[in-house]
């Protein structure tokens, strides 16, 4: 969906960091895009195109999920809905807890912000082994609504993260993927 131009302009602003935060992890640095309005921009209507007429609302996943969540939502006109990081939000809150590589992690909501029946997107930066991004989408389903679609800016290939999402039947989309 994404045009040509847009994925080469995303390519050559990205900054892949060789070793960050640890040895062989090529982190993907997308803050050069927030240098460039104009990009930024391309970016969010991209991703609205996507979801537009889709979805009733927009969970987006602490942190990076919020750059760009936020005004998708907006340009939208439906509500935005942080999932944040277990102890971040006040009650009532519904959790969600999730295996990492060593250890594991919570993800949590506010209770009564997600409605019943309602087509979510849930938006990220970046889509890899996929953990955070199923918890999420668990999430949305304790509270009785559907994830209609995912969208990142980024997809890594070959680490599971599109096939843990299949389960969903939701649409899937990564403007680049590497």
């Amino acid at each position: 969906m994404a045009s040509k131009e847009l994925i080469k302009n995303l390519e050559d602003t990205i900054e892949n960091i060789p070793d960050f935060p640890i040895p062989g992890i090529q982190f993907k640095d997308i803050s050069p895009i927030f240098l460039n309005p104009k990009l930024y921009e391309s970016v969010i209507e991209d991703l609205v195109t996507f979801s537009k007429g889709k979805v009733d609302a927009v969970c987006g996943i602490e942190s990076r999920g919020y750059l760009f969540g936020i005004a998708i939502a907006v340009a939208l006109e439906v509500p935005f809905i942080l999932i944040r990081k277990k102890g971040k939000l006040p009650p009532p809150i519904i959790s969600e807890k999730y295996d990492l590589e060593y250890g594991s992690a919570e993800i949590e909501t506010r209770e009564g912000q997600i409605q019943k029946g309602q087509r979510i997107l849930i938006h990220d930066d970046l889509l890899a082994t996929g953990g955070t991004t199923e918890a999420a989408a668990n999430l949305v389903e304790k509270q009785g609504a559907e994830v209609t679609q995912f969208s990142f800016l980024i997809g890594l290939k070959g680490l599971g993260g599109d096939e843990k999402l299949k389960r969903f039947n939701a649409e899937v989309y990564h403007i680049l993927e590497y």
